[in-house]
């Protein structure tokens, strides 16, 4: 079993970086800065870029779901200027729902990569692997 600088084995580390990931982003970006800066093993460098990645699209899918919460409210607050009611509890619901929904994915996604980085096993997402070994 291959061990970390710090000691731990690889396969550790790598559920770590996913585990953090349910927590917040930084420290996921701190552990992963780590492994690219100190650890020359490459199942654990990407590894490392997948966890932040995962987690960075996360984020940026639910701040987009905010936007749209945001923008609702807008649109409300401009047409109430105008004293034009206007009901739009059903696009609420509809945004409670994807927030719920992206929350879910991301606590399974993650839990399921981290228990498969314990066995140091890789998951495929084309996508994802693709782009990490295209700018690695």
């Amino acid at each position: 079993m291959e061990k970390t600088k710090i000691g731990i084995s690889v396969g550790l580390f790598g559920a770590a970086l996913y585990f953090l990931g349910l927590i917040s982003i930084l420290p996921v970006v701190l552990l992963a800065g780590y492994a690219l800066l100190f650890e020359q093993d490459a199942w654990l460098r990407k590894t490392a870029v997948k966890a932040v990645g995962i987690s960075i699209f996360f984020a940026v899918l639910s701040a987009f779901v905010g936007l749209l919460s945001n923008a609702q409210g807008l649109i409300l607050d401009i047409l109430s200027l105008f004293r034009v009611s206007v009901d739009l509890y059903w696009l609420s619901n509809i945004l409670s729902i994807c927030r719920t929904a992206i929350s879910f994915l991301q606590t399974v996604l993650l839990i399921m990569l981290g228990f498969r980085a314990l066995l140091q096993v890789n998951v495929n997402f084309s996508f994802v692997d693709n782009t990490i070994d295209k700018h690695m």
